[in-house]
């Protein structure tokens, strides 16, 4: 079995957190997106849509997709529960996942490739629509902030899915200079939570 990957991406820096929570020990392989590695024929084979990560089996069929990915493992290796315990707590971890893409990752995402240089020449970037993304991810993070009041972690009392896809979504949102506010002290307190578990350090 073989992941490809790219560490510093978001997602699958989520896989990376993913593996490490549940203590899976995986053989690597780094696509270099810098230089097109992803569009290479080779891995187009293994995505059509040239996107990491992707995990090979050992019957050489192929996984795309974090959630995708991280469903799989979970599948295998159920402790801990990353995905939610009993049909309640699953539907509740579903729910809080889906959000935390829609609302901090993808706006993140989105501001970050339309309004960072990186991006120039790399895909048509609209930097209105990027700095709209800010904007909306601002005003999540304030619902967020007060939905953090009352529990540790985004869907309940434990680490699951739903907080690696927020934290690797705020963590891309630093490179477009999207921060915490100070008076988000109770988002504040989550983020270097998850940041100080050992999971997040790779």
């Amino acid at each position: 079995m073989k992941l490809y990957t790219t560490k510093v991406a978001p997602n699958p820096k989520r896989v990376h957190i993913f593996l490490a929570e549940k203590g899976i020990d995986i053989e690597c392989v780094e696509i270099d997106l810098g230089k097109s590695e992803n569009l290479e024929a080779d891995f187009v084979a293994k995505n059509p849509l040239g996107r990491v990560p992707v995990l090979e089996l050992d019957d050489g069929s192929y996984i795309a997709e974090s959630v995708a990915i991280c469903r799989y493992f979970e599948e295998q290796q159920p402790e801990p529960p990353l995905f939610g315990a009993d049909a309640k707590d699953k539907a509740v971890v579903e729910m809080w996942n889906r959000r935390m893409e829609s609302e901090i990752l993808a706006n993140a995402s989105m501001c970050f490739r339309h309004t960072h240089a990186y991006w120039e020449g790399r895909i048509p970037q609209v930097p209105e629509f990027g700095e709209l993304c800010r904007t909306n991810i601002m005003e999540r993070m304030a619902w967020l902030d007060g939905e953090l009041a009352d529990r540790e972690f985004i869907a309940g009392d434990r680490f699951t899915v739903a907080d690696i896809t927020a934290f690797t979504g705020f963590q891309i949102g630093r490179v477009p200079k999207i921060r915490i506010g100070e008076d988000m002290t109770n988002l504040q307190r989550w983020f270097d939570g998850v940041g100080a578990r050992p999971s997040a350090q790779g």
